[in-house]
């Protein structure tokens, strides 16, 4: 599979990988599975950690990296997506990942039922 973190699953798998259910850690964990990290992600929640709303360990993004997460860029074919989707969810960030996942194949990982409306793959965390 190849499996896209949403912001809070990334917050999760960073701090507290136990409010994860254990099909989403397995797939996460598993050598067979591409798993992605969003520059759109990491601007969020580097957005929250300098307005004080969340605390992660500095090099939160870079530990994933070494651990095999791969970064997705963010492209014009995804803001241009993003913005065409059905007004269901009004976060940026939510819809942008949406946007990455329907272009580039990818399963988007997240406990989000609002994201769950659309029609896009998704595993539940």
């Amino acid at each position: 599979m190849r499996l896209l973190l949403d912001s809070h699953v990334v917050v999760w798998w960073s701090v507290f990988p136990g409010r994860l259910n254990a099909a989403a850690r397995e797939a996460i964990r598993s050598p067979d599975n591409e798993v992605f990290l969003s520059a759109a992600t990491v601007w969020e929640l580097g957005l929250k950690i300098t307005r004080g709303k969340l605390r992660l360990p500095p090099d939160y993004a870079a530990r994933l990296l070494a651990h095999g997460c791969e970064e997705l860029p963010v492209t014009i074919a995804h803001t241009t997506l993003s913005v065409s989707l059905p007004a269901l969810h009004g976060d940026p960030f939510d819809r942008l990942l949406i946007a990455q996942a329907l272009a580039d194949g990818l399963m988007l990982v997240t406990s989000d039922r609002e994201i769950m409306r659309y029609d896009v793959p998704v595993l539940e965390a």
